[in-house]
């Protein structure tokens, strides 16, 4: 088997996590291979080029000219650490976030924390004056938005939660996140302004879902109704009826299908609804167990 069999056999049976990091890393080696040329035609205005057509314009008026950047930034990177981080940090937190909600969130969470990262970078830059002389230079770029929101969430949604850091030990997620926030507000006077803005709208996202999902409220639904919308035009369409093997081996139709799928999507919220008042610890090891499979579907 080549290599490019091996890799869409790793993004076809990967979860969401894994496909979002193959995404940011398959995007980045693309444009660093092209750079490479590039640079050996000494045509580095066309890098330039292809960074600017892909990353999100402060500009209003240069961001209706491509509106696909809204999207498109937050997979774009540039620097070797500055992917690096990101993909580190969206691993870490991602495995934690997969531990208690399920990968359809994850999705919803990335995409809408980079889309809110993405908007409140726009809206400083057009509103405060200290960036009105740079504005129409100006760019975003970079997972770190759509990291953030998927950062916060887990560590509002569960803040009790601990992990160890390095030289600090362990520390309750709850803390990190308020560390991460105040950080990232004193560094907007640095070189990085509009970084540190977009970090702090993925973060009031993350931060906002995960207190509405813990009331029950997925404040995402409308937004997966249109992805699904989006992804089925891509998919294709079966003229074929499809039935299911139950374990018994009797054949499954399409209706008792839906119906078991809807059961245990019930079983699920059930249990995520006993997180939110009673905390992980209080599941037994059953429940426990159910939510761990779920999570790899």
């Amino acid at each position: 088997m080549n290599l490019s069999n091996e890799i869409r056999k790793i993004f076809s049976q990967g979860t969401t996590l894994t496909k979002l990091i193959l995404i940011n890393l398959g995007v980045f080696l693309v444009l660093k291979v092209l750079s490479v040329f590039f640079f050996l035609f000494q045509n580095t205005l066309a890098n330039d080029s292809i960074l600017r057509f892909l990353a999100l314009p402060a500009d209003i008026s240069t961001l209706a000219t491509r509106p696909w950047t809204i999207f498109t930034y937050m997979f774009l990177h540039e620097g070797f650490l500055h992917i690096l981080f990101n993909m580190l940090w969206l691993f870490w937190f991602g495995k934690i976030f997969l531990e208690y909600l399920d990968q359809k969130k994850l999705l919803s969470v990335y995409l809408l924390g980079g889309l809110a990262g993405g908007a409140l970078f726009i809206l400083a830059y057009n509103v405060f004056p200290v960036f009105q002389q740079s504005l129409s230079i100006s760019i975003a770029l970079g997972a770190s938005a759509a990291v953030m929101g998927i950062v916060m969430t887990i560590s509002f949604y569960v803040p009790e939660y601990k992990i160890n850091l390095m030289f600090v030990g362990p520390i309750k997620l709850k803390y990190m996140a308020i560390a991460v926030i105040i950080i990232d507000m004193l560094s907007i006077q640095g070189g990085n302004a509009g970084g540190h803005i977009a970090h702090l709208g993925g973060a009031l996202f993350g931060f906002l879902y995960a207190s509405q999902i813990k009331k029950g409220n997925d404040i995402s639904r409308g937004f997966n109704k249109m992805m699904d919308w989006v992804f089925s035009l891509f998919k294709r369409r079966s003229k074929l009826k499809v039935k299911y093997k139950r374990p018994e081996g009797k054949p499954e139709t399409d209706m008792d299908f839906n119906k078991r799928k809807a059961d245990d999507q019930h079983e699920i919220d059930q249990i995520l609804e006993k997180i939110s008042k009673s905390g992980y610890d209080a599941l037994s090891k059953a429940e426990k167990d159910i939510l761990f499979r779920s999570s790899k579907k």
